[in-house]
């Protein structure tokens, strides 16, 4: 990889760990502050947000074969989180508040911690034994309890707010169906999308920690 194509990776990875690492100590502050569930949003959700729209620019590192990963899981991951927090979680204040953005913004802002901090040490040629590992298995606790109890669990919470305001409706005016049925249809369809990445995670698992302990062998 060219100097400068590193230097830039190590950048972005670098700063997502920093802003991801903030954003889990404004949810974390929120709780001890307040003792409540309740402000994880206010605390946390501008700047959770913002790294998550700027994520964006991983779909294009794989587009444009910056880094070796599959576009359409790019994309996916990135579109479903994208959806789920810009178009329901910012519109509907009323779940602002709920404890499932609490399980949600937690089980993110740890994966992507971890994620970002092992991207970043790799770049550099540091990256310790236990980070690899960390990174390839904490996704499974961490997946299911920010898709079921975070994700998934608010957004069906959401549906009485968005059927009931009718969200979206202009840009939904000229089609067969409304964003409620829209996002039902998410919601069913979410599971099977989600266990798509979930497998593939494993499959990266088995791969990045099989060559871990060849190596040790070796």
């Amino acid at each position: 990889m060219p100097p400068l194509a590193k230097l830039y990776l190590l950048s972005y990875n670098s700063l997502q760990f920093l802003g991801w690492s903030l954003a889990l100590s404004k949810v974390l502050s929120s709780l001890l502050a307040t003792k409540s569930l309740h402000g994880s949003y206010s605390s946390a959700g501008d700047l959770i947000s913002l790294l998550q729209t700027l994520s964006f620019l991983e779909v294009i590192h794989a587009a444009v074969g910056l880094v070796p990963s599959g576009v359409m899981l790019a994309l996916m991951q990135w579109g479903g989180r994208t959806h789920f927090l810009l178009a329901i979680v910012r519109q509907i204040a009323e779940i602002q508040v709920l404890p499932s953005i609490f399980i949600t913004f937690t089980a993110w802002s740890v994966a992507e911690v971890i994620r970002y901090s092992h991207y970043a040490m790799t770049s550099l040629g540091l990256c310790p034994s236990w980070l690899t590992y960390l990174r390839y298995t904490a996704f499974i606790i961490l997946y299911p309890i920010g898709v079921a109890a975070g994700e998934m669990w608010l957004m069906y919470q959401a549906l009485p707010f968005i059927n009931e305001r009718e969200l979206f409706s202009n840009c939904f005016d000229k089609l067969p169906f409304n964003y409620y049925s829209f996002v039902v249809a998410v919601l069913v369809c979410y599971p099977v999308l989600w266990l798509k990445l979930y497998l593939h995670l494993f499959k990266q698992r088995r791969s990045k920690l099989g060559k871990t302990e060849r190596k040790k062998q070796l």
